[in-house]
């Protein structure tokens, strides 16, 4: 996944980079999502994408790839093995979309 879509000037970017850093933020992300959503000058195509966790339109909007993935990781958990946690799966389902299934196929599981 290549820098061709990131937009150092995405507030969702922000935006991750403190859910990463600031547990008080986080605990209320994940309380009250729409609350902490509303508090940052987020564009509506970003407050959607963020609440319908549609991974592949925010990183066409602009979130940096390694944030994306730091954004799946804080909405749905951590796993212990790497790439097989629910967000890892979840950041590839909607990345991938309709090839999801051909791609695990692929890979034998």
């Amino acid at each position: 996944m290549a820098l061709d879509h990131f937009n150092p000037l995405l507030r969702t970017n922000d935006l991750v980079q403190e859910l990463k850093w600031d547990r008080e933020l986080r605990t209320r992300f994940e309380t009250s999502e729409a609350e902490v959503l509303a508090a940052y000058p987020l564009t509506d195509d970003e407050r959607t994408a963020i609440a319908d966790r549609d991974f592949q339109r925010l990183y066409t909007l602009g979130l940096h790839p390694y944030l994306l993935s730091q954004l799946a990781r804080l909405i749905h958990g951590t796993g212990e093995q790497a790439g097989t946690s629910e967000a890892a799966t979840a950041l590839i389902r909607s990345l991938l979309g309709d090839e999801y299934e051909k791609y695990m196929a692929e890979r034998g599981e």
